[in-house]
């Protein structure tokens, strides 16, 4: 579980990167930024109900797996910012919100990893 948040992080960094080096228009903004949405909200709920029951089962793969699906979330919302900004103009603007949308999935994934391998001490 942890290995698949890592992983997604590292293609949110190695986009993001990317796209610094070679900045493009991006075209259909309105339907990314639809996909961001529902991408955002579909996986804000699914992390809701995981964490919601790992903590009444005290399961720390559950609470690692709703982790993973709020760290999805944040994908899709640097998305929905990604098209916003784009379409505003801002080409080198949409890249540095993929790197810091990297950064928050690699917290996430630390806190995962606290959770799971048990040096989670703040109930």
């Amino acid at each position: 579980m942890v290995l698949a948040i890592l992983v997604s992080a590292a293609v949110a960094g190695v986009e993001a990167i990317d796209r610094l080096i070679h900045p493009r228009t991006i075209d259909h903004l309105w339907a990314l930024a639809l996909a961001g949405v529902i991408g955002f909200a579909g996986n804000e709920i699914a992390s809701r109900i995981r964490l919601r029951a790992g903590r009444r089962l005290n399961s720390p793969a559950l609470i690692a797996d709703g982790n993973h699906a709020r760290a999805d979330g944040y994908v899709s919302l640097s998305v929905v910012l990604s098209a916003a900004i784009s379409a505003i103009g801002l080409e080198r603007a949409d890249p540095l919100i993929g790197l810091a949308i990297t950064l928050v999935i690699l917290r996430i994934t630390w806190q995962s990893w606290q959770t799971i391998s048990g040096r989670d001490h703040h109930h």
